[in-house]
């Protein structure tokens, strides 16, 4: 008898919905980077072509030697060892401590007792109503420590929310094609339907009112409860950063056909041009302007200390924050992330300090304003070299780095090559993207995984490792690919 006759699960016997379920950025080339960092660590890798993997496939600030920021790890070394203030002498003169570091962790200490305690549900109420304030610091609008909802990273926010809106296999939800594949792998585990609208990459990867429309319509018109839409702002994989009209525009259709808003707001610092306007700003200022006609708008903003200058992919801190939900909906999710009994403390702690960081005049503000604008200098200057570095290479184009921590440039490679991939039985971004990581051991992620129009094809990558010897790498690479199945 077989091993696997004897075992109660079977591949083919698992729930199907997983299974359909995809998430390229962590897929089957993450899983062959891997594999090469492993090799080159036991020493083990001299017959590779290259000597490091750069992981630009993920937005991991910290695994690509980004510092974390001072102030958040002293404070986080004190929440998780509070003896240490028994020794707060030793910390202030010998370890370099500031005043404020050891006044925020006596803080955050009396509002969560301990890093090793459960809180409420749905967050501590101390750290709620900081970000509360930071959100009415931010956009000019009151906002509510009730209506906040602390989580395990943004990511637990979007499934708690899907969670709540996927009431049965014809609930649609709009999303942005490309997208970050969260959004259509867990609608898919969830038995619902993606309603795909593209973004517009000549527009600097805009959203298109029409596109939306269309795509509404067309759902509607297959039996599809559209139900939701997603907004992904700045943009990922794209990068773009979406203006007020925008914004604006996709407000009023929610308004039009009573949508509820998801917000993903997870890049709100990364912002290169212009500025960065939330989608709570743009609804208050419309209810503002046109009393009653958006005061029935359900918004839910997303937001994580994953990204930005902060860095904390770890630490699985986010909130969200709901608006103009019916209170039995609020209890209904109150009560589904308390299956999940709360989001990690200590990720919740580095969510405080993410929205209330030291300010002028306080003793940790200048390292903090140096570290946390070096960071960002530094992302920008990467991003721009990366950008510079496409736009020499033949058959590729990219938009001007906008926001985020992604580039997604579209390339055009020979009709060999294409040819080659299906051989391989791979979509042609797909087999170029592994071709550039067996050469260089850069890792980058095929547009295929994201969604794009068809007939056009595109690789996402970050601009987060250090130094660029690895954007020398694709350039070399790219023109011996090119060259290799030349027409």
């Amino acid at each position: 008898m077989s091993a696997t006759a004897v075992r109660a699960l079977s591949y083919e016997n698992i729930n199907p919905h997983v299974k359909t379920a995809k998430y390229a950025v962590r897929g089957e080339l993450a899983v062959r980077s891997e594999e090469y960092r492993a090799k080159l660590a036991k020493g083990e890798g001299k017959d590779l072509p290259f000597d490091t993997v750069i992981a630009a496939n993920i937005g991991n600030p910290q695994q690509l030697d980004q510092k974390p920021i001072t102030f958040f790890r002293q404070v986080a070394s004190i929440m998780e060892n509070p003896e240490l203030l028994e020794k707060e002498e030793v910390l202030t003169s010998g370890l370099g401590y500031k005043p404020d570091v050891v006044a925020r962790a006596k803080k955050l200490l009396a509002a969560v007792k301990s890093v090793g305690a459960y809180s409420q549900s749905h967050g501590a109420p101390a750290i709620r109503e900081s970000v509360a304030k930071f959100i009415e610091r931010r956009d000019g609008y009151p906002a509510e420590a009730d209506h906040i909802y602390l989580s395990a990273g943004a990511s637990s926010g979007v499934n708690t929310l899907l969670h709540i809106i996927s009431s049965k296999p014809e609930t649609g939800i709009l999303v942005p094609i490309p997208q970050y594949p969260l959004y259509t792998a867990t609608l898919a585990v969830l038995d619902a339907r993606v309603v795909p609208y593209y973004l517009d990459e000549s527009q600097a990867w805009g959203t298109n009112l029409g596109e939306i429309k269309s795509a509404y319509d067309k759902a509607v018109a297959e039996g599809t409860d559209v139900k939701a839409i997603v907004i992904i702002n700045p943009g990922n994989p794209t990068g773009a950063s979406l203006p007020a009209e925008d914004i604006r525009s996709v407000l009023e259709f929610a308004a039009e056909k009573k949508l509820v808003v998801m917000a993903d707001e997870v890049y709100q610092t990364n912002v290169f041009q212009g500025e960065f306007i939330s989608f709570k700003k743009a609804l208050r200022d419309l209810q503002k302007e046109v009393p009653k006609k958006f005061d029935n708008i359900e918004l839910a903003s997303l937001h994580s200390v994953s990204k930005g200058m902060v860095g904390e992919c770890g630490h699985r801190g986010g909130y969200f924050e709901l608006i103009g939900f019916d209170e039995k909906v609020a209890a209904e999710i109150y009560k589904f992330i308390s299956i999940q009994l709360c989001p990690p403390v200590m990720g919740q702690c580095i969510v405080e300090m993410m929205v209330n960081p030291p300010k002028e005049g306080e003793p940790s503000y200048e390292l903090y304003k140096q570290e946390y604008d070096g960071i960002f200098e530094g992302l920008k200057k990467r991003a721009h070299a990366l950008y510079d570095a496409f736009k020499q290479m033949e058959g590729v184009s990219c938009n001007t780095p906008a926001g985020s921590m992604y580039l997604f440039p579209t390339i055009t490679i020979p009709a060999k090559a294409i040819a080659q991939a299906k051989k391989e039985g791979r979509a042609p971004d797909e087999f170029y993207c592994f071709r550039l990581l067996d050469a260089t051991g850069v890792c980058v992620v095929a547009g295929s995984g994201f969604g794009q129009k068809e007939g056009t094809l595109h690789f996402r990558t970050t601009f987060l490792a250090p130094g660029t010897d690895w954007v020398g790498r694709i350039v070399k690479f790219h023109k011996e690919f090119m060259d290799e199945f030349r027409d």
